[in-house]
């Protein structure tokens, strides 16, 4: 039964789980594809390649990966646009140097810098994923998109 006094909530908004959720899922995709431990797709890969046993698990987890790259880039894409997209990538980069500016990260070593660059590239896609509804909230406008 509905309870009055209960606030509803929209599946239509932006929470802050909803939002960490994106996070943790842009996370898992792009660590899962490549990091620098080799505990990723690409490292799965190599090793299966170098010891000769590349087989259909290789391509249906990579069409997996694929599928779920395409989603992330296109909603970020559609969300954000080039100058959204430019604008984020300048922002993370220029958070960046300010956090190595100031000793909290370290850049010394290639492993470090993916490192940076992948939490970077995943945050930026959550943000894609999560603009629309930062979009409407702060503007009251909704986005649509009406491909014919």
């Amino acid at each position: 039964m509905n309870d009055p006094k209960k606030k509803s909530v929209r599946a239509t908004e932006l929470s802050t789980g909803g939002f960490i959720a994106r996070i943790v899922g842009a996370l898992l995709l792009v660590l899962a594809t490549y990091n620098p431990t080799d505990r990723s797709f690409v490292g799965w890969v190599r090793t299966a390649v170098t010891e000769g046993t590349l087989g259909p698990e290789h391509f249906f987890v990579g069409m997996v990966i694929l599928i779920g790259w395409t989603i992330l880039v296109v909603a970020t894409f559609r969300s954000l646009g080039t100058l959204g997209l430019i604008l984020g990538a300048g922002f993370f980069a220029t958070l960046v140097w300010l956090l190595i500016d100031f000793g909290i990260l370290s850049a010394e070593s290639a492993e470090s810098v993916t490192w940076i660059v992948e939490i970077c590239l995943a945050m930026l896609l959550a943000i894609g994923l999560s603009w629309s509804h930062v979009w409407r909230r702060v503007t009251g406008q909704f986005e649509v998109n009406d491909d014919d």
